[in-house]
């Protein structure tokens, strides 16, 4: 995995490849849920018998019947009129004046004092009538006879017909008239007329005509009143919906236009199959892939092989739990009980919690809570199964408190127990929300499906992590934590075979998980590290200082080339060491860099004295080089402990001036050319070593002795 790593970092730049893994996801994803968001269709046809009864799964809002039931609350609505008291009395006035008129015309001529002078003023006066009568809202014409038969009456008769009409027009339009009802009104008021009154016949007529033309609607539509109560009636009306359980169509039953139609509404026709649903999961997944595109795309101090690495984990692992869940999501169909309650919901989250990190766990917990949701939906759920996708969520986020102090492996069986207490109460939740009766075997079972999920959950988190540690070379921190145990067998090797090693392992270790804290380093592994960093010592123990006893020095006895190969060959030994007990990748690379390409000096100087032509580069550690910060570190530390260890009487100030000199030597002699170890980060280092020094070789009381 590691070699494939490298070939899609060689090959892609990391956001291209971000891009094209989430994509695949996606659409694993889509193409795993699909079959959950088709719902439940029947192939039937129009006025077929129905096989089955058939309920409505989802509650939807039929729009047609919503139109069209608002449009008959709105043609339902009768016109609203107003009743205007005043066009009665205009209409009479108007009525009055015509007759007024006349008389009028009959004053001029009682007193003018020639014929022609009157006929020119009742001309006059005509004319002045014909326009008033143009003005008027009057449906009536009165032709030159029609004024002749007026001016030819008397004046008693004028005053009878005014007062007359005047009385009749007022009567009738004194109550509603609409204008339907116009025709009806003027006919009405013509015989009542004729019936009641006698006047000259020409007379009569003209009054009728009059009377007739003042007959006009006194209660309008009024337009904006009306509009408003069709208004109000159509926001009266709810809307028109199909609610979830209901009873479309009885088993037996004809499937008539309207069964037909709720149906199709329903989208529970198999010829009428909606891409609403596959349009809506597109859309979910893709801010799912979102959310995992700026988590990945975000870390920012995290290697790109690291990347790459931790987003293959989190794709497999993703898409293996969506797959798991749609498994059993088929079987859960057949059953009434909630089978969904029964999947490892803190599987994924400790995973990924141990594996790669805490923030992209939490994310993954919510993304797995809301597939599942989506899943596991059911009879009349309409989006999704909101109380798996809170147990899921829930179960996954306690996982994660639980899992976050574990020491060891053997421990996370015993953190589900804590998972399987947050399931129980969620169920319990639930169970009591619901408000249903369960029988004592669904209880159980529920109960049951509680704890399964989270031991389950415990025993496949074991299971897997050591084959997803081997598969992908991950170094996680339970690993580490492990590897840290005194009762390792490596480490009790070096405690029984080289004691002076193992403490001198673990002051620098010391010294090393401080230094890589500060820098923002794993001091974890640092720690780990150092512990094994000196194995290889353990193949000839007696020839390194800090295990000689009683002042023997096997090398004082040898040629410095022999003593050169044995003190560098400590390197190689150790390798092949952990590598023999399978021990991770970073370990032994500790084990290979942390002297780098350093000169064994001692010897040099020594062969040197005897041969002056004798090389340097003879007298080097084959290395590599450090190639990580944490090695680095791990490479003066080691130095530093050791010279500090062998100074008499030492000082702050002369362990300052020695951390210092050999942090130098290493920077200037290019120990650190292929880490990314910088200058500021490497007095920070110094600076810590000397803390850490000062307290572990401070000055000490001198006690007086018993017979003083």
């Amino acid at each position: 995995m590691t070699t494939i790593i490298q070939k899609l970092q060689r090959l892609l730049p990391f956001r291209l490849l971000l891009i094209v893994a989430l994509s695949v996801v996606g659409l694993l994803q889509f193409l795993l849920m699909m079959g959950n968001i088709q719902g439940q269709n029947y192939n039937v046809k129009l006025f077929q018998v129905s096989p089955e009864t058939i309920r409505a799964v989802k509650t939807v809002e039929d729009t047609e019947q919503t139109k069209l039931d608002k449009q008959a609350a709105a043609d339902s609505v009768e016109p609203v009129y107003t009743y205007s008291e005043e066009v009665g009395k205009n209409q009479a006035s108007v009525v009055r004046s015509i007759y007024n008129y006349a008389l009028d015309a009959k004053e001029i001529e009682a007193t003018s004092d020639s014929a022609k002078a009157a006929k020119a003023q009742q001309k006059k006066q005509l004319e002045a009538l014909k326009k008033s009568l143009d003005s008027k809202e009057l449906n009536v014409e009165l032709s030159d006879e029609d004024l002749a038969v007026l001016l030819a009456a008397t004046k008693s008769e004028l005053e009878d017909g005014r007062d007359s009409v005047v009385e009749k027009v007022t009567s009738v339009l004194q109550q509603p008239v609409r204008e339907a009802d116009v025709a009806e009104k003027r006919e009405s008021i013509g015989n009542a007329i004729r019936l009641t009154y006698s006047f000259p016949t020409d007379l009569m007529n003209v009054s009728i005509r009059i009377a007739r033309s003042a007959m006009v609607a006194n209660e309008l539509l009024d337009e904006d009143a009306t509009e408003q109560k069709r208004q109000q009636a159509i926001e009266s009306i709810d809307p028109t919906r199909i609610l979830q359980g209901q009873i479309i169509v009885q088993e037996g039953e004809v499937i008539d236009r309207d069964v037909y139609h709720q149906l199709e509404v329903t989208g529970m026709l198999a010829t009428h199959q909606s891409l609403k649903p596959y349009v809506g999961l597109a859309l979910l997944i893709i801010i799912q892939m979102l959310f995992f595109y700026m988590i990945f795309n975000n870390a920012k101090n995290m290697k790109i092989e690291h990347k790459i690495r931790n987003l293959l984990i989190v794709s497999i692992i993703y898409v293996l739990s969506i797959g798991f869940m749609e498994l059993l999501g088929i079987v859960d169909r057949e059953f009434d009980l909630l089978l969904g309650f029964l999947f490892p919901a803190a599987l994924a989250p400790m995973m990924i919690r141990m594996l790669v990190g805490e923030r992209i766990a939490v994310l993954v917990t919510m993304m797995l809570g809301i597939s599942a949701g989506v899943i596991f939906q059911e009879g009349y759920s309409t989006v999704m199964q909101m109380e798996i996708a809170l147990y899921m969520i829930l179960s996954g986020i306690s996982s994660l408190y639980f899992v976050r102090n574990m020491q060891k492996r053997s421990k996370v069986l015993q953190t589900s127990f804590g998972v399987a207490i947050v399931n129980s109460l969620f169920i319990a939740f639930y169970l009591l929300m619901t408000q249903s009766s369960y029988t004592a075997k669904e209880l159980l079972f529920y109960l049951v499906a509680a704890i399964v999920s989270a031991l389950l959950s415990g025993a496949l988190t074991i299971g897997t992590l050591p084959f997803i540690e081997t598969v992908f070379g991950i170094l996680s921190s339970l690993r580490l934590i492990e590897l840290s145990s005194p009762n390792h067998p490596l480490l009790k090797k070096i405690l029984m075979e080289a004691p002076g090693t193992y403490h001198h392992s673990i002051m620098v270790a010391n010294l090393a998980e401080a230094a890589c804290e500060a820098v923002g380093a794993d001091g974890l592994l640092a720690r780990v590290g150092c512990y094994y960093h000196d194995i290889g010592k353990t193949k000839r123990p007696g020839f390194f200082v800090e295990n000689q006893t009683n002042g023997l020095n096997p090398h004082d006895h040898l040629p410095p080339e022999k003593s050169r190969d044995i003190i560098i060959a400590h390197a190689a030994d150790g390798v092949r060491i952990l590598e023999k007990h399978k021990m991770p990748k970073e370990i032994v690379d500790i084990a290979r860099q942390h002297h780098g390409t350093t000169a064994v000096k001692f010897f040099y100087y020594k062969a040197k004295q005897q041969d002056p032509t004798v090389k340097e580069s003879d007298y080097r550690y084959a290395g590599p080089k450090p190639q990580t910060k944490e090695i680095a570190i791990i490479t003066v530390a080691d130095s530093v402990e050791a010279a500090v260890r062998s100074m008499k009487d030492p000082t702050p100030e002369k362990i300052k001036n020695l951390v210092h000199a050999i942090a130098q030597d290493k920077l200037q002699d290019g120990q650190f050319d292929e880490c990314d170890l910088t200058i500021q980060e490497l007095h920070t280092i110094e600076q810590v070593f000397c803390e850490t020094l000062n307290g572990t070789f401070h000055s000490r009381i001198e006690y007086p002795e018993p017979n003083e």
